[in-house]
């Protein structure tokens, strides 16, 4: 029997509201993690209006509401999806699961990066948390308007993987989008940071092994005497290919990619001692990094800041920490993009350059010895020494 007409109708329109209203949340997310200043009550929105009574009484635990949003979120998905693939289709049914999703964890969602505020949980960490959430926000939009409106399950092709992306492979990317905002709020303002060491550091590593293997690398036997006619020419064909219609820009940077030349054997230009003074500071580096991860990402206090019994100073000391993260965040991920500049000075092996900089990557890397090195509570500490250490080292290097 075909489902009423009403029914269909009603669901169509509520379809319609709730994709709506996915629109505007992720507009609403856009505008917090594009600004920097926005606190947790900086602006009205849909997500704010369906909180409790008690939330403007209390402080909404940002990362419990997250979670606990995106795992209703995942499971209300989960029967959308099943409801859309089994007979016979009951638009009451999902409509039912609609109206609990837009009354409950799709503004709740939003409403948990809302209450993150920067100065309890860093910006960096805010910021992370409204991309992952717009991505649920996103994908869910996708699956809904997959809801047949013709009041038939949806055909095996439509439903698959094959000819496009069908409700079940939309449903397993909607389900990875809020497991990895789980993953966010579990881990926490610590377990994000201890991630994004790791990946600045196998980033710094991979640089150091393509600038060793650079090195490495022997000079052909004509390259001396040719060197500036190659260049030439090479800068000429390149030039040539940019205006053709025919060349693709994968094409393109294949040749820039491809189009550095060894260290010459005379080595007029004492590229190789640089290179062995810039390794040894990028070995340096990495220690940097997985010493501040050991020593101090694995050692943060709660978050947000929380007030003790201890000294004012100290309570002081710990309020400044999610500013102080900000700081040096903004240093820790510049630095392997510093370090790719500089690898791509010594591919182009043009000294000034490498100079230029060799001085920014460690004039930054001597900035964040310097930030970490008291404890977060303002002591001095085993680590401190060990900054010290680092600075007398690279300075020698």
């Amino acid at each position: 029997m075909a489902p009423d007409a009403a029914a269909l109708e009603s669901l169509e329109s509520l379809v319609q509201t709730a994709c709506a209203l996915l629109k505007q949340l992720q507009d609403v997310l856009g505008q917090i993690r594009n600004s920097p200043d926005a606190g947790p009550s900086s602006s009205s929105t849909p997500a704010t209006s369906s909180s409790s009574s008690s939330a403007s009484t209390s402080p909404l635990d940002a990362l419990a509401l997250a979670r606990d949003s995106a795992t209703l979120i995942r499971a209300h998905a989960t029967k959308v999806s099943l409801l859309l693939i089994n007979e016979p289709f009951t638009p009451s049914a999902v409509s039912s699961v609609l109206r609990e999703l837009v009354a409950g964890p799709i503004p709740g969602l939003v409403a948990s990066v809302q209450a993150c505020d920067p100065s309890g949980y860093t910006l960096v960490f805010r910021n992370e948390l409204a991309w992952r959430c717009q991505r649920v926000l996103a994908e869910l939009a996708e699956l809904l308007q997959r809801i047949p409106k013709d009041g038939k399950v949806l055909k095996k092709e439509k439903e698959g993987f094959g000819g496009g992306k069908g409700s079940i492979a939309s449903t397993g990317v909607l389900w990875a989008a809020c497991d990895k905002v789980c993953a966010l709020a579990n881990g926490g303002v610590g377990g994000f940071f201890v991630d994004k060491m790791g990946e600045w550091k196998d980033t710094l590593s991979d640089i150091m092994e393509e600038m060793k293997e650079w090195g490495d690398e022997e000079p052909d036997e004509d390259e001396d005497d040719d060197e500036e006619d190659e260049d030439d020419d090479g800068v000429s064909d390149l030039a040539d290919q940019v205006g053709s219609t025919h060349i693709s820009t994968q094409n393109i940077l294949d040749d820039l990619m491809n189009s550095h030349r060894s260290i010459p054997a005379a080595d007029p230009d004492r590229i190789r001692p640089r290179l062995e003074s810039s390794l040894r500071r990028l070995r340096l580096v990495i220690l940097l990094y997985q010493a501040i991860t050991k020593r101090r990402m694995k050692k943060l206090p709660p978050f947000p800041p929380q007030q003790t019994t201890t000294s004012s100073s100290k309570n002081d000391d710990v309020a400044k920490v999610p500013r102080r993260l900000d700081e040096l965040a903004a240093l820790l991920q510049k630095l392997p993009d510093r370090f790719g500049d500089l690898a791509c000075a010594f591919y182009d092996l043009r000294p000034s350059e490498i100079d230029e900089a060799m001085d920014q990557c460690f004039l930054d890397a001597f900035a964040v010895s310097e930030l970490l090195g008291e404890a977060w509570d303002g002591q001095r500490d085993e680590f401190t020494e060990w900054t010290d250490k680092f600075q007398r080292e690279i300075k020698k290097a």
